[in-house]
């Protein structure tokens, strides 16, 4: 059939990807207290999406989509802003231990 690419692979992307994002998803939902229901209500992606993708974010099967991470660095920031966006895809600068996390007090290099 057109179009179907059965025993292809896909052609790998070029675009470098966060290595330890799926790491951070997970330790933002724990440190949230939330489940993975509980999280997407939290962000408010109910509808958006399902619950089994909070868990391949986590366990980087699945990139999650640029609003979605928007949602995830907005749930961590005291100003509910997005600030820590940057640490949660640069792989070099680590989240703060403490979630929510006041922005100019807790962003700091790995």
């Amino acid at each position: 059939m057109a179009g179907k690419t059965k025993g292809r692979e896909r052609p790998h992307s070029k675009r470098k990807r966060p290595t330890r994002l799926g790491e951070k998803l997970l330790t933002i939902r724990v440190k949230l207290g939330f489940s993975q229901g509980g999280l997407i209500r939290h962000l408010g992606l109910e509808g958006q999406i399902e619950r089994d993708y909070i868990s391949k974010f986590e366990r980087s099967i699945l990139e999650p989509t640029l609003d979605v991470l928007l949602a995830y660095a907005r749930a961590i920031s005291t100003s509910g802003r997005g600030e820590f966006l940057e640490a949660m895809i640069d792989d070099k600068i680590k989240l703060p231990e403490k979630l929510p996390a006041d922005p100019p007090k807790s962003i700091s290099p790995r």
